[in-house]
């Protein structure tokens, strides 16, 4: 059997879209799961619009996915000669034609066409012609079938048939020397051997245009795709309006990449009832058949959600790595540096059944960083009063006099006090609370105490009976 060879093939006009995500990931679950190969093709025949910026954005946003490629990444700008070449090639068996008209002419005959109710395609004048070397500019078109029908059996959709009078005569080869997509895209796919042709169905137009290609350089067809449309919640194309649509934006809000990945196949995708999914359970799961056929609709809650459980069950260290990054933005990055990665990794699990992102988790741990406690004003005035200041300092004495840090003793010698002052947990838990924190919210006071450690429990407590017995600022 055919090795299967996917690509994705993304224009460099602008952020990674999570749409073009999308479809990266079906294409590389379905090479993975065939032992097959995976290639990356940049598409950036288009001057005016590609930048190495896009490129680079692409780059960047296939990896933090943890989308590897095995071919590539490949630029179809390096590869001018080789469609020049397969362009002629056409013109030479009589299958493409020289086309002098001007822009300005095909843009009128555009409109009078348009105004007559007739479709806007070239009128096919320049095609009996029979212009052999143009003189001043001349575009390259190739001579569309006129009748019968092209068929596509998709992976998708089902079968589709088209009809081969409505298509265009299509430049091919432009004035400037440049290939026009629709060429350059036949070319690629049939050197590059690719056996699966999947992508969204903004396409689906595309397919029946590039079929004839294909079949006048004796090229195999291979198997088209083509995946709904990902809607926003008001079932129109996704776009910045519904919020976030670069795949990148989301690592700076503080989405796990392995979240980012479940969310995305299961739109559109499904495996029974099931979520949640490991990389390898997608893989071995991955099915064309289960790829659904109407559009999905993105629902920015439901990734929350998904993000918030990927947080809780991925393993600490890990969550604590992604962590980092965002971490050294909020300023806190020299304390970063002098803490070991265990630490971090044991704040993770101290605030992560209380965080949906991580840029809510940097909110919840930067309390544990360095000595001092900035503390909340409001928080401070209500409980760090000169009454309480008497009994913090004898808590500090007992805790002082601890020879060790162990939770249960610190909870031991807590809860003696409170019987002793005959109080109540929460009257002296709340001070001791924001003496530690600066805050009135928190995970559970003796873990709090225990992600500090004893040293630097016992100098938040100093400070906190130091900021008591000054009494409100």
């Amino acid at each position: 059997m055919t090795q299967v060879r996917v690509r994705f093939a993304p224009s460099p006009t602008g952020f990674l879209h999570i749409g073009g995500v999308r479809t990266a990931l079906f294409n590389w679950l379905f090479a993975r799961q065939q032992s097959g190969r995976f290639i990356l093709r940049i598409e950036d025949t288009d001057q005016s619009r590609s930048t190495e910026e896009s490129i680079q954005a692409i780059i960047e946003g296939m990896r933090w996915v943890g989308l590897d490629w095995d071919e590539g990444p490949f630029r179809q700008t390096e590869r001018m000669e080789v469609y020049r070449s397969y362009a002629l090639k056409l013109f030479e068996q009589g299958q493409a034609y020289w086309c002098v008209c001007k822009a300005e002419e095909l843009e009128a005959r555009r409109k009078d066409a348009e105004a007559k109710g007739l479709s806007p395609r070239y009128d096919g004048r320049c095609r009996h012609r029979g212009i052999a070397t143009p003189t001043g500019e001349a575009a390259l078109r190739f001579k569309a079938p006129q009748e019968g029908q092209t068929v596509v059996d998709d992976l998708i959709k089902g079968k589709i048939v088209f009809d081969n009078t409505v298509l265009d005569d299509l430049i091919i080869l432009r004035s400037n020397g440049y290939p026009t997509y629709n060429f350059s895209v036949v070319v690629d796919d049939a050197l590059m051997q690719i056996t699966h042709v999947v992508r969204g169905d903004d396409h689906l137009t595309n397919t029946p245009r590039q079929v004839p290609i294909f079949q006048a350089l004796g090229f195999p067809i291979p198997r088209f795709g083509h995946l709904p449309m990902i809607l926003g919640s008001d079932k129109t194309r996704l776009s910045k309006r519904h919020g976030a649509t670069s795949i990148m934006a989301y690592k700076e809000m503080g989405y796990l990449p392995e979240a980012m990945v479940n969310y995305l196949v299961r739109l559109g995708w499904s495996h029974g009832d099931q979520e949640i999914f490991t990389r390898q359970e997608l893989i071995e799961k991955f099915s064309w058949n289960h790829v659904q056929t109407s559009a999905a609709v993105f629902n920015p809650d439901k990734l929350l959600w998904m993000n918030a459980e990927y947080i809780k069950t991925s393993p600490p260290g890990q969550v604590a790595e992604a962590l980092v990054p965002l971490l050294e933005q909020a300023g806190l990055g020299d304390e970063v540096r002098k803490v070991a990665a265990e630490w971090l990794a044991q704040l993770v699990v101290l605030v992560k059944e209380r965080t949906k992102t991580l840029i809510e988790m940097v909110e919840w741990v930067k309390p544990y960083f360095g000595e001092a406690v900035m503390y909340e004003e409001e928080a401070a005035r209500k409980f760090l009063t000169p009454a309480m200041a008497p009994v913090l300092q004898k808590l500090l004495a007992r805790f002082e006099a601890l020879p060790g840090l162990s939770k249960s003793s610190w909870e031991e010698g807590f809860k003696k006090l409170v019987e002793d002052e005959g109080i109540k947990m929460g009257q002296l838990a709340q001070p001791v609370r924001v003496a530690l924190t600066g805050r009135t919210a928190s995970p559970g006071l003796f873990e709090v105490m225990e992600a500090l450690g004893r040293e630097r429990t016992l100098i938040r407590l100093r400070q906190g009976i130091a900021r008591a017995k000054a009494g409100p600022s």
